[in-house]
């Protein structure tokens, strides 16, 4: 693996696909420390829609070019993928659904359940982006059916009682 002592010499985008060097770190765990690092983002800004988009398709572009800088396929240090995993996964969901959406998401981008498993088969940097952005997609909705089943609060929850009129 490479080290951080060396980005230096890595192109801008190997730069922007660790997460600014995150990926790099000795810790063993980069999916981790990146959607930490999305969580601390998420805890002080509620971040749009745009915001994901944009990062998603940044995302597809560093990690694809930095596939084949590294002569790797979807190598744990290019950690870009799990901001806008980790984003999904709390998207419209109160700030008190930051740490249960971290632990949710990380279980999901590790069990790779259906359809998560199948999205990371796709080529170059939509493989390494697709899967976390589904696994987001799933903890959300998860997320929100407790938040709709619990706190009779959320989108699922405005849904069925607009759908049922009450």
């Amino acid at each position: 693996m490479p080290k951080i002592s060396e980005m230096k010499n890595y192109p801008y985008y190997v730069w922007l696909a660790s997460v600014f060097g995150l990926g790099f770190l000795p810790s063993g765990m980069p999916g981790t420390v990146s959607s930490a690092a999305a969580c601390v983002v998420s805890m002080f800004i509620d971040v749009p829609m745009w915001a994901i988009i944009l990062v998603i398709f940044v995302g597809v572009y560093v990690t694809g070019k930095s596939e084949k800088f590294f002569n790797m396929k979807d190598p744990s240090f290019l950690n870009i993928d799990e901001v806008p995993g980790m984003w999904l996964s709390i998207f419209m969901l109160p700030k008190s659904f930051i740490i249960p959406g971290f632990f949710l998401f990380r279980l999901i981008d590790i069990l790779k359940p259906f359809p998560v498993s199948t999205m990371e088969k796709l080529p170059g940097g939509w493989g390494i982006m697709a899967d976390d952005v589904v696994g987001g997609i799933m903890a959300n909705f998860l997320l929100q059916l407790y938040n709709s089943y619990f706190h009779q609060a959320g989108w699922v929850y405005e849904l069925i009682t607009w759908a049922t009129g009450k």
